[in-house]
């Protein structure tokens, strides 16, 4: 994680990371248990480094005016969108691995899979990705962290 005192850098690591996290998933690929897992922990690590900001941003000073709030309402969000990718991947690992296992039980005979699919669990933590880049643009929209020239500007 960059430096705990840098929030503008953070949210840049944090919306790069997403997006890279983004393509990885979009690009396929993804339904091998081994992939998925490595999956799971980028998202997690994602939240938890969300959830240090939010700790760090708390810590100094009570944040008690509407842009403290709004911000720290957003890193939070960031940290949900983090959280709830990393739940549908774990939905799409154990959708996986069940589907293998229903396979390997009915050789004998068609085996009926039910429920959403492993990629369909994979498109919506996709899908849930894509928010962090639009909070991180609303962050520096709303002026709640200075701008810095350095920072990524994700597209």
């Amino acid at each position: 994680m960059p430096d705990p005192l840098a929030p503008t850098e953070t949210l840049s690591r944090l919306t790069t990371d997403a997006l890279a996290l983004h393509r990885a998933l979009r690009a396929g690929g993804n339904d091998h248990a081994h992939t998925l897992a490595a999956r799971i922990t980028d998202a997690q690590e994602l939240a938890r480094t969300a959830l240090r900001l939010f700790l760090h941003l708390t810590q100094d000073q009570p944040r008690t005016t509407a842009e403290d709030l709004l911000l720290l309402d957003r890193v939070a969000q960031i940290a949900k969108a983090g959280q709830d990718a990393g739940a549908e991947l774990t939905a799409a690992l154990a959708r996986a691995v069940e589907n293998q296992h229903r396979c390997a039980s009915g050789a004998s005979g068609p085996v009926v899979l039910i429920g959403p699919s492993p990629q369909q669990f994979i498109e919506s933590a996709a899908d849930l990705l894509d928010r962090i880049p639009a909070l991180y643009h609303a962050i520096h929209r709303d002026r709640l962290v200075p701008p810095n020239s350095r920072t990524h500007q994700p597209r």
